[in-house]
C-alpha cells in the first residue's frame, strides 16, 4: 500500500475523532438553523447593498456609513449566536489538530523522526523558524 492510500485511510479515521464529528454536528445544526440562516441571508444582502454603494461613481457617504453599520451589526448578531459560538469553537479544535498532523507531515518531509512530533502549543504561524513547538 502507498503512502497515498495510507493518507486516505488516516483522512477517513480523522472524520470519526470527536473534534471532527463537533464541528461537523454544529455545522448541520447551524445550517438547520432558520434564523441563523436568516441573518446570514441579511448579512449577504447588506453586504451587496453596501458593495453596491462603494462602487458608485458617486457614492452617498452617509449611505455607505449606515449600510456599514448595518453590517458590522449583522456580523456581530451572527458570531454571537449560540450556534457560531459552538461551530467556531470545535473549528479551532480541528484546525489545531490539522496543525498537528501538519507538523507530522512536515517533520518526516525534513527527514525527521515523525513519532517524536509533540502537540504544538498555541497556534501555528506557519513559519517553522518562529516555531518551537514541532521537535
Amino acid at each position: 500500500m502507498d503512502c497515498i492510500d495510507l493518507f486516505k485511510k488516516a483522512a477517513a479515521a480523522m472524520q470519526t475523532d470527536p473534534r471532527y464529528l463537533e464541528l461537523d454536528a454544529a455545522r448541520r445544526e447551524n445550517d438547520m438553523d432558520e434564523e441563523l440562516q436568516n441573518l446570514i441571508g441579511e448579512f449577504n444582502l447588506a453586504r451587496l447593498d453596501l458593495n453596491n454603494e462603494a462602487s458608485k461613481m458617486e457614492s452617498d457617504a452617509a449611505r455607505i456609513e449606515e449600510l456599514n453599520k448595518r453590517v458590522n451589526d449583522l456580523y456581530g448578531q451572527i458570531m454571537a449566536s449560540e450556534g457560531m459560538v459552538r461551530y467556531n469553537t470545535a473549528k479551532a479544535e480541528c484546525e489545531a489538530m490539522v496543525s498537528y498532523i501538519d507538523a507530522i507531515i512536515n517533520t518526516a518531509m525534513n527527514g525527521g523522526d515523525p513519532m517524536t512530533v509533540k502537540q504544538p502549543e498555541g497556534g501555528c504561524t506557519g513559519s517553522c523558524s518562529t516555531c518551537g513547538g514541532c521537535h
